[in-house]
Parts: structure tokens; C-alpha cells; sequence
């Protein structure tokens, strides 16, 4: 996929017209949702996920790379991790998917992929696959789709290939490739059976659906529901008004709710309000009127994946490289990992943070407290300080309680608490 493809939706930034009810509405329906607990996403979870690749890890020998380190990442506490795409694509990156029986692509052979789910799998850790399917591209020309073969009738009549003649689209258009109309009964199949016989034949357990807001939530219910994985996380990235949070968090939940609660969306929420709050020590923005999270895990930590920074939105190997489109600040990606290992919701560790840029340690550190106190998805979170150069917060887990602070302010939570971590303007202490 295009770098420049790959950015938010511009065309929309005030959000209006969207339900002024948010809290109300997702505190009704956290309760209703996912009765089972069939994933991840529908149980209070410990898992950590992570992304085991960048924007510039298609080099031949990835999965190989990956494979070198299972015992590392099982050490790490690391329970789930985030794979590229896997099949054939016109784009090095996989964004572009062409033939999707073809698990041969640019980060390594299908006997490769298969040899370094299993060495996870020996190590207790579940292999993630990122499936992209909002759009697909022929093999020489614009439609002409193999392996399955696929007729125009796949392709949604708002395409701009001249031969669509699928039906509506049901979400967000994408340029660079032919927008899928998932409402047609043999383009479901053909992906149904790409999960769940090339996919899970390899040894994938969960999904990270691509470009979410491209297709309506309820399809990806249906692939849900045909291959029933342990992990499902869509990917809702839109425009963030940071005077409107909460539209971007309606948006999130309605993704959740599209797949009745069992898919969980990344929280782009709080990724945004991190940005903002590292560069300009806004920390007041990191509690909303309710003294809540102000991000997606303020609403529904429990169908929220958090992350710092991913192959898009952050640089690569080092600060500048990758592409940018949303970072962290460079010296303040700790501050970020303080808060989402210490918060509710699944976090996200991204491989360069682990082992291009030297934080590994630190980030250990904060897992392994997260750990020790049985902090999960859906412990809550009681705000301290919120304010101009300083947050702090408690975190309740079920075997202990978190105390956190990240910004330049002074704040200590008192007699009695363990300092377990700190760093440049970071600290956690536990309370056993």
C-alpha cells in the first residue's frame, strides 16, 4: 500500500451530527455484549500484544527474524503476536493483496511463516494475522483477480475501475486498489475459506482486520463468526478533533458494536490524545469530564487495544525512518508505555520500541508490575492529577494496585507504595 494511502480520512473533522449520548450509550452496552468469552475481547484479559513487524521489515527473511525471537518475546510476557499480511501483494509493505492463497510474499516463503508460528506456539503465544480486505488487486490489470477468481460483480459500484459492477460499498472508499463489496455470497465464501483453511491452516488464531471503516462492522461479525479466533481487533483510524473527543470514541464503539461486541477496535482515541498531550504537556486532556480515561478505554476498556505508535502512524528502526504519519514524540515514547501498561484495555508493543530503539527493559519492567498487580483490560482506573504537565492515576488490579505519574510535575502517591519503575518523567509503584 501507498504511503500516502495509509492516512486518516481528511474529509471530515468536526464530527457533527453524531450522538451527543456517547457515554450513556456504550456504558448500557458494555453490559450486554459477549456473554461468551470466546476471545480476548470478551473476558477481562492479561494479554499483551505484539506488532511483530514496520513499515520496513519486507526484506526476504522476516519470519525468520521473528522465529529467532520466540523465546525472547514469551520472556518478555508477550501473549499475542500482531503478523503482516500474509499473502501475495502488489506492494512490498502487503497492503495491496493480490492473490490471497498465495502466502508467499516479500517478509518470507509459506514454510517460513508456518515454522515461526509453530516455534511461538511452542512458547505459549498466539500468532495474529492481519487480514485486508477492504480492497484487492488483479494480477495484470485492474480487475482481473485470482486465486479465488473473482468476477466484477466483486468489485462496488463506486469503484473507480470502469468494469465494476458489484453493488454499493458499504464503508469508506480506497484508492489505489478496487473496493470489495463484501455483500456479494461468493466473495464471503472465497474469504471464509482463505481464513479458515490457508490461515488457520498455518497455525493463526485471531485477526486484525485492516482499513476497518472501509466495510460494514457486521461483515467482519460474519468472518468472525465463520472462523471463530481467540484475538479480533479492528482498525477504526479517522480524524481526531481534539475539542470533540468523544465523536472519536462513538466511532470506535460503533465499530464494536457493528460486530455485537466481538471484534474490539484499536483505541485511536487515546494514541491521539498521547500525541497531543507529549508534544504540548497538555495532561490535563488525559481525563475526561466524568474524571475517566478520555480515550475509547475510558468508555469500554474492555474492547480497546492500546498502542503507542504502529507501522503507520510511528518511524521504523529509528526516529527517522518509516513513515510518520502520527508519532509519539520520539524522546517521550516511554511516557506512552507507562500509561497503556499500567491502564485498562489490551496493550500493544511495537517491535522496533522492543529491539531497535533499547527500551526493551523498561518496557519489561512495566509488564511485569502489570502482571504482579493483575492489572487487566477491564481494571479501573481512579485519576489523581490531571493537569498541565503531570497525570497520575491509580490502577486497580486483582492482586495489587498500580500508582502511575508520567510528565514533568512532582506527585507521589504516599507512604506505603513500592517504587518499581521510573524514567524521564515517568514512575510506577505498586501497593500489594
Amino acid at each position: 500500500m501507498k504511503s500516502t494511502d495509509r492516512r486518516p480520512d481528511r474529509r471530515s473533522t468536526s464530527w457533527k451530527g453524531l450522538c451527543g449520548r456517547a457515554a450513556t450509550l456504550v456504558l448500557g452496552l458494555a453490559t450486554t455484549w459477549g456473554v461468551q468469552a470466546a476471545t480476548e475481547q470478551n473476558k477481562s484479559s492479561n494479554a499483551i500484544l505484539f506488532q511483530g513487524f514496520h513499515w520496513n521489515s519486507a526484506n526476504g527473511s522476516w519470519y525468520a527474524d521473528l522465529q529467532s525471537k520466540a523465546e525472547d518475546l514469551k520472556a518478555l510476557g508477550v501473549t499475542h503476536v500482531w503478523f503482516p499480511p500474509p499473502s501475495d501483494s502488489a506492494s512490498r509493505e502487503g497492503y495491496l493483496p493480490r492473490e490471497l492463497n498465495n502466502l508467499n510474499s516479500l517478509y518470507g516463503r509459506e514454510g517460513a511463516l508456518s515454522s515461526v508460528i509453530a516455534a511461538l506456539r511452542g512458547q505459549g503465544i498466539a500468532a495474529v494475522a492481519d487480514i485486508v480486505i477492504n480492497h484487492r488487486v488483479g494480477s495484470f490489470n485492474w480487475g482481473d483477480f485470482n486465486n479465488p477468481s473473482w468476477g466484477c460483480e466483486a468489485v462496488a459500484n463506486n469503484d473507480e475501475w470502469l468494469g465494476r459492477c458489484g453493488g454499493n460499498d458499504s464503508g469508506a472508499t480506497y484508492d489505489s486498489a478496487r473496493d470489495i463489496d463484501h455483500s456479494q455470497i461468493f466473495v464471503q465464501n472465497d474469504i471464509k475459506n482463505w481464513m479458515n483453511g490457508r490461515l488457520k491452516g498455518l497455525g493463526f488464531s485471531g485477526w486484525r482486520f485492516d482499513y476497518s471503516k472501509g466495510y460494514s462492522p457486521t461483515y467482519a461479525k460474519i468472518y468472525h463468526d465463520a472462523t471463530r479466533p481467540n484475538f479480533c481487533v479492528g482498525e477504526i483510524w479517522t480524524d481526531l478533533d481534539y475539542n470533540n473527543v468523544d465523536s472519536h470514541r462513538q466511532l470506535l464503539v460503533n465499530y464494536v458494536n457493528g460486530t455485537s461486541g466481538e471484534c474490539a477496535a484499536f483505541d485511536f482515541s487515546t494514541k491521539g490524545l498521547l500525541n497531543r498531550v507529549l508534544l504540548t504537556n497538555e495532561y490535563w486532556r488525559l481525563a475526561d469530564s466524568s474524571r475517566r480515561p478520555a480515550g475509547g478505554i475510558g468508555w469500554w476498556a474492555q474492547k480497546m487495544v492500546t498502542f503507542v505508535d504502529n507501522h503507520d502512524t510511528g518511524p521504523s528502526e529509528t526516529c527517522g525512518t518509516g513513515q510518520n504519519f502520527w508519532p509519539v514524540p520520539c524522546d517521550k515514547v516511554m511516557q506512552g508505555y507507562a500509561y497503556i501498561l499500567t491502564h485498562p484495555g489490551i496493550p500493544t508493543l511495537y517491535y522496533p520500541h522492543v529491539y531497535n530503539w533499547g527500551l526493551r527493559e523498561s518496557m519489561k519492567s512495566l509488564i511485569d508490575l502489570r502482571r504482579e498487580a493483575g492489572v487487566t483490560s477491564t481494571s479501573s482506573v481512579s485519576i489523581q492529577r490531571a493537569e498541565q504537565n503531570l497525570y497520575a492515576a491509580i490502577i486497580q488490579g486483582s492482586a495489587g494496585q498500580i500508582a502511575m505519574k508520567i510528565g514533568g510535575g512532582q506527585w507521589s502517591p504516599g507512604a506505603g507504595w513500592r517504587l518499581i519503575v521510573s524514567g524521564p518523567q515517568y514512575a510506577a509503584w505498586l501497593l500489594p
